[in-house]
């Protein structure tokens, strides 16, 4: 999760102030909020409380600043993990004691979802007009060509697109969409394959193992390519990888192995993410006989 700094309130009082020209001071601020997100952190109880203001201050200025690819990714990045984290994940711990809540919770994460891929949709349209039209279009000759500059918008784009998809299953218009959800992660990854440290290489194998006729052995191969490009620092690929093709296949061996190398990741590399990671592994291990 991101994190704000004096250093970005300051130059905010300014801009409430009516100094400067307007929009300078926008985009300032904006690259300084998405700068952020490196920021190591690994206190998911500081993250949380600190993430709704940072999300609403930072969603405020990219309402001001469409065009800012950077803010963009880190408004739709962090809605799209606040949800996962702290919504989403809650909603699953809580399912089997009280499914009512559970239900509440999950409609939260997909609104949150969603909220998160308009803005990345936003944010693409806006620095490439007809992308959504383009992306939908049946030839591949006619879909679009993704920048550098864009990838990480269009991972978050696909990513959450998927998690809105997986709590909509009882929509069949959300569920169509599933195909473009995962040509947009596929576009993305061919422009930069081991982007995020291997995370777009992890979004292609939840996709490959969960889309109608994927292939397990390339999500695999996906998943191998995540934990590479991370080192084996990176928890979420181990958990990914565990989930999508070790659970599914009945190897619970291989699963608890996967969720292993989770906590050995997590304890290398100490960031909000791996924390995240590291309480679903913890969660899915102690839940181990009722998935299997």
């Amino acid at each position: 999760m991101q994190r704000w700094t004096l250093g970005v309130l300051l130059p905010l009082a300014v801009l409430l102030g009516g100094c400067s020209p307007r929009h300078l001071i926008i985009q300032g601020i904006g690259n300084e909020l998405a700068s952020q997100g490196d920021a190591q952190e690994d206190d998911l109880g500081l993250a949380r409380e600190a993430s709704a203001f940072y999300l609403k201050l930072s969603e405020s200025l990219l309402r001001e600043s469409p065009g800012n690819l950077k803010l963009a990714q880190a408004v739709s990045g962090g809605f799209t993990q606040y949800a996962f984290a702290f919504v989403s994940f809650e909603a699953e711990r809580i399912e089997s004691k009280d499914a009512k809540a559970a239900l509440a919770l999950n409609e939260r994460a997909k609104r949150l979802y969603l909220r998160a891929h308009r803005h990345a949709m936003a944010a693409l349209e806006t620095s490439s007009p007809g992308f959504a039209v383009a992306l939908a279009k049946p030839e591949a000759r006619h879909w679009p060509v993704l920048s550098e500059a864009q990838v990480g918008v269009a991972y978050w784009a696909a990513a959450s697109w998927g998690a809105a998809i997986a709590l909509s299953k009882d929509s069949p218009d959300a569920v169509a969409d599933l195909p473009l959800a995962y040509r947009l992660a596929r576009l993305a990854w061919k422009t930069s394959p081991n982007f995020g440290d291997g995370a777009l290489s992890s979004l292609m194998g939840s996709f490959e193992s969960s889309i109608p006729g994927g292939s397990t052995q390339q999500a695999s191969t996906y998943f191998d390519a995540a934990i590479a490009a991370g080192a084996g620092k990176s928890a979420g690929a181990f958990v990914a990888k565990a989930e999508g093709i070790a659970q599914p296949a009945g190897d619970r061996k291989a699963f608890e192995t996967l969720l292993q190398q989770a906590l050995d990741a997590s304890a290398a590399r100490r960031s909000v993410a791996n924390a995240a990671m590291r309480e679903r592994a913890l969660w899915l291990l102690a839940n181990a006989d009722d998935l299997f």
